[in-house]
């Protein structure tokens, strides 16, 4: 299954180059990705835990444990570990107020091999924050999976910095390549969006240029 033409296909992931959308933060973006519609889409949302599957099997054979982020991670870690038949937990993004004050969900036993799955990364900060907490109650992280990344050289550099390895089923300029295929896109307007990828921060569209 060709992953960045599913999300294109059902919406998760929207271009508008010239009219781009404002994140939370408040960043101008000409991309807007909402994976957890794959939920809804059975035949993506299996061949998005196949290829997980598949892609762990290959570079990590002695994974012993799946992980999924709060919130958006948790259902394909679920089908994940379901096809590999391994033991899931899931990270909260904060330790609970209450009761044993878990910040991982599940079993998670001394030592143990654990591959995290996000939907996707951005700065990569949450999916960092996510394999610390498992490293710091006691596993041993292989590597971050996501669906999707923007690609972004901060992202990149944080997770060398905490020598983490990670990987991504499709990336931004897959998906850009993609949606001028489709005709979502027209060619003219991919140099604008690579350096929007380049530099988000001072990315301007053609009518603020």
């Amino acid at each position: 299954m060709n992953i960045a033409k599913s999300l294109l296909t059902i919406g998760a992931v929207s271009l508008q180059p010239n009219d781009p959308f404002t994140w939370s933060s408040g960043l101008k973006s000409p991309i807007y990705c909402d994976n957890r519609l794959t939920m809804s889409f059975p035949e993506v949302r299996k061949g998005i835990a196949q290829q997980f599957a598949d892609k762990i099997r290959e570079q990590y054979p002695h994974a012993e444990v799946i992980a999924g982020t709060a919130t958006a991670g948790i259902p394909h870690a679920a089908w994940v570990a379901d096809l590999m038949e391994l033991p899931m937990i899931y990270i909260r993004s904060k330790a609970k107020g209450h009761g044993k004050q878990n910040m991982i969900e599940g079993v998670l036993e001394e030592g143990k091999k654990v591959v995290v799955i996000e939907d996707l990364i951005s700065t990569g900060g949450s999916s960092i924050q996510a394999a610390n907490g498992v490293r710091e109650a006691g596993g041993n992280v292989l590597g971050v999976y996501s669906i999707f990344t923007y690609e972004f050289d901060l992202a990149r550099d944080a997770f060398e910095k905490e020598g983490l390895a990670f990987s991504s089923l499709t990336t931004y300029s897959s998906l850009l390549h993609e949606a001028v295929k489709m005709g979502s896109i027209k060619e003219d307007d991919l140099p604008l969006l690579e350096k929007w990828r380049e530099n988000p921060k001072e990315w301007k569209t053609p009518a603020e240029a």
